[in-house]
C-alpha cells in the first residue's frame, strides 16, 4: 500500500489471517492495514471472502491462525480472542446487509441498543434507558436524517430508513470503526445512493474508520480512494481505486469480473 494514503495512526490491522471453512480455504494468509479515519472498499465477487474477513475485523467469526489487532490492540490472536475482546469490539459498528434490526421494536429502541455495552443488564432487558441516553438516541436519528420516524417500528419502515437506523446504531454506540458488510446490495438505487453518502459523511466529518464490503465497481469508484480486491480469499489487489480499472479487474477475476458490474444500479452511481 502506498505510504502516501496512510495515516501514521493504524485503527485495524490485520497479519497473515487464514480461514477454512469444511475444509475449504475462505482466507488465505491475508495482510492489511487501515488507517484511522481512511475509508476502504473490500472488492470482490461471491465467495472472495469479503464477508468473513470484515466478521474477523471484529471477532464475530475467529481465524484458524494469524491476528487482528485494533487501534493497537490484540483483538484475536491465532484462532483465540483475546480477555479485553469485549472492550474492544465496542469501539467497533457492524452494518449487515439485512440491517439485522429487532423489527418488533420502534427505530428508536433499536438505536438505543447500540449502547447495550455501556448499561447494567437488568437495564437493558427491560429497555429502561435514561432521558440522557434517549436524547443521544434521537440525535443519531436525526444525524442520519430520518428523526422522523424514531417511534415507528422497524418492520414499517423501508429498507433504506432501516438501514440508516443501523447507521445511527452505530453512532449511539460511539463506534470509531464501521464495518458495513454489503451495506447496499438490498437497497433501491435512491437509498443505495443516500446510505454510500452518509457513510462518507461520518467518515469526512467524524473522521469514522469506514470498512465496506462491495462488489458493485461502479460505486467503490465513486466513494473510494483505495480498494482492497479479494479473489478466493486472498488480496489481489491493494491500491488506489482509480488503478483497479477493467483490465486490472479482467486479469484477477476473469469472467467473474462481470458479476462486478451493476445493471440496476448503474446509472446512479455513475462518476
Amino acid at each position: 500500500m502506498n505510504s502516501e494514503m496512510m495515516s501514521t495512526q493504524t485503527a485495524v490491522q490485520v497479519s497473515n489471517l487464514s480461514k477454512t471453512f469444511r475444509g475449504q480455504p475462505a482466507l488465505q494468509d491475508v495482510s492489511m492495514r487501515v488507517a484511522t479515519g481512511e475509508m476502504v472498499a473490500l472488492v470482490g465477487a461471491s465467495g472472495s471472502g469479503k464477508s468473513t474477513l470484515l466478521r474477523n475485523l471484529n471477532g464475530l467469526q475467529q481465524a484458524d491462525a494469524g491476528r487482528v489487532e485494533i487501534f493497537g490492540n490484540v483483538l484475536q490472536l491465532e484462532g483465540e480472542l483475546h480477555s479485553k475482546a469485549r472492550q474492544l469490539r465496542s469501539q467497533i459498528g457492524f452494518i449487515f446487509q439485512q440491517f439485522n434490526l429487532v423489527n418488533r421494536l420502534t427505530a428508536l429502541d433499536n438505536v438505543l441498543a447500540g449502547n447495550l455495552s455501556q448499561v447494567p443488564v437488568w437495564r437493558s432487558l427491560v429497555r429502561n434507558f435514561t432521558k440522557v441516553e434517549k436524547m443521544r438516541a434521537l440525535s443519531a436519528l436525526e444525524r442520519v436524517g430520518i428523526l422522523e420516524q424514531a417511534h415507528k417500528r422497524a418492520s414499517a419502515l423501508s429498507g433504506g430508513q432501516q438501514q440508516r437506523v443501523a447507521i445511527a446504531r452505530c453512532l449511539m454506540q460511539g463506534a470509531k470503526i464501521i464495518l458495513a458488510d454489503e451495506p447496499i446490495a438490498s437497497l433501491d438505487p435512491d437509498s443505495a445512493r443516500k446510505v454510500m453518502e452518509l457513510l462518507t459523511i461520518l467518515n469526512k466529518e467524524q473522521g469514522i474508520t469506514v470498512v465496506t464490503s462491495l462488489h458493485q465497481v461502479q460505486v467503490v469508484q465513486r466513494y473510494f480512494q483505495r480498494s482492497i480486491a479479494l479473489r478466493q480469499g486472498q488480496v489481489c489487489f491493494d491500491g488506489y481505486t482509480v488503478d483497479l480499472d477493467a483490465a486490472r479487474l479482467n486479469s484477477i477475476y476473469g469472467s467473474a469480473a462481470e458479476e462486478l458490474v451493476m445493471s440496476g444500479h448503474s446509472e446512479v452511481f455513475a462518476s
